[in-house]
């Protein structure tokens, strides 16, 4: 691999089939001129370049602390191997930032506002938000330094971004607002808490994600069900379908996006499911 680009651990490099490459690790790019080789040895992560350090701005990534990358580097690995999420480039110097500055905003005394959507993020998404709190203890360990508890939340987003194909942060987040309005109207109007623990309750959350996700990133199925589906759905399920249409006023009014018929008529299906066993 050739030298391209210096970006403090991080650097541009050119494999022999001419593909560029962004690669991490310690000293990676130390006293390299362009077209040097690159010890491949110290390579500790790589990315295909395509257009993964154009989105980061390069003074961004000079200005994050290795120390900071050490620690990302430790949640990346136990994130792949424990909860199969991984990263792309993009999203990995995403995380690098964000927890290079938890670090700095720490040391610095400052506190974190309580964010919204805390109650949401924990009962929407138990598993990510597990891992986070597994990832703060690892960030605490390698920079020794105690990071406040509610980090987990902001970091928790970072993971379920990572596993949403093509949705930005703030489509997440905003992923999540839609959840938790979609939960509390199924919830008030059946006068029950949902079994967070349960089967359907997370075949009913995988549904509303995939569901949001197509929508936010203007992936809309176009495949069409028989419409008189709906129709026998409606007619078979009354409570299910009058739960759906309060859901399609609260999408309309914070989304303007209005349901179509198929998922209407899927929505009928899970909230049947998930209100009855």
């Amino acid at each position: 691999m050739e030298f391209i680009k210096n970006y403090n651990n991080t650097a541009l490099v050119k494999d022999s089939a001419g593909k560029d490459w962004v690669v991490i690790g310690k000293g990676i790019g130390f006293g390299l001129k362009k077209g040097m080789p690159v010890d491949e040895s110290k390579i500790e992560r790589r990315f295909l370049a395509q257009d993964e350090i154009d989105q980061v701005e390069p003074e961004v990534v000079k200005g994050i602390d290795p120390q900071s990358f050490e620690a990302t580097d430790k949640v990346c690995e136990m994130l792949e191997n424990k909860y199969g999420i991984s990263f792309t480039g993009y999203q990995y110097f995403a995380l690098a930032d964000h927890i290079d500055f938890m670090i700095k905003r720490t040391l610095d005394g400052a506190e974190l506002n309580p964010m919204s959507g805390r109650w949401e993020t924990k009962t929407l998404f138990p598993k990510e938000y597990t891992a986070a709190k597994e990832a703060l203890a690892i960030i605490s360990a390698t920079i020794h330094l105690k990071l406040d508890p509610s980090e987990a939340i902001s970091l928790t987003y970072h993971f379920i971004n990572a596993e949403s194909d093509g949705s930005k942060l703030q489509d997440t987040m905003r992923m999540t607002r839609y959840l938790g309005g979609i939960v509390n109207i199924v919830q008030y109007q059946y006068g029950i808490t949902l079994d967070t623990d349960s089967f359907n309750y997370e075949r009913f959350i995988t549904h509303l994600r995939a569901l949001i996700i197509r929508h936010l990133t203007g992936k809309e199925s176009h495949s069409e069900l028989d419409p008189a589906l709906l129709q026998l759905m409606v007619a078979k399920y009354p409570k299910e379908k009058d739960t759906v249409d309060r859901i399609a006023q609260y999408l309309k009014r914070e989304a303007d996006w209005t349901l179509s018929a198929d998922d209407q008529t899927y929505l009928i299906l899970h909230i049947w499911r998930v209100t009855h066993r």
